[in-house]
């Protein structure tokens, strides 16, 4: 058995053994595997991982730029349809306004022609209705005349006593009516 003092390598002062990594007789050793081992990490790193991920890099570029193509175009496309839109919308005013005009025009000279043949007609009416009256008036002044003078006759009668002579009491009724 060995004993307490003896162990692998190298004791330090208190007598107890070394670390074996920090121990000089491997430093040597340590760094030619550290060297072997490096250039292999780095031989995998740069023919395996660095290549897998500058190819994905690469896809996720292309595709970012296959969909900012594709936003592009969407976005065109909108813009067009939307100019399309207010295009097919500004013709659509136009005619409505076009239509809305001639049949307010339409509807404004069929108004005035019935408007006209109305005025006409309350115009013939009113002609008809004038010259009635005048026939009526002409009628009751000639009744009123000889009422006149049959009234004028009995009252000079009454207060006289006497028949006044015809042609004297028409002349008396007609200077009245006159004026």
């Amino acid at each position: 058995m060995a004993t307490p003092t003896q162990g692998h390598g190298s004791t330090q002062a208190s007598g107890k053994p070394a670390f074996p990594p920090f121990e000089k007789e491997h430093f040597v050793s340590q760094l030619i595997w550290l060297a072997i081992a490096f250039v292999i990490l780095y031989w995998l790193m740069s023919k395996i991982a660095v290549p897998r991920v500058a190819g994905i890099l690469a896809d996720r570029r292309a595709r970012i730029e296959g969909d900012l193509a594709q936003a592009q175009k969407a976005r065109d496309e909108a813009e067009a349809a939307g100019v399309a839109y207010e295009k097919s919308l500004a013709e659509a005013r136009g005619r409505a306004q076009t239509i809305a005009n001639e049949t307010r025009d339409k509807f404004a000279a069929e108004a005035e022609t019935a408007r006209k043949s109305l005025e006409a007609q309350l115009n013939a009416k009113l002609a008809d209705a004038e010259k009635s009256i005048a026939a009526t008036k002409a009628t009751a002044m000639t009744n009123v005349r000889g009422i006149s003078v049959d009234t004028a006759s009995a009252i000079v009668e009454r207060l006289t006593g006497a028949a006044p002579a015809g042609p004297s009491v028409n002349d008396a009724v007609d200077r009245a009516l006159k004026g």
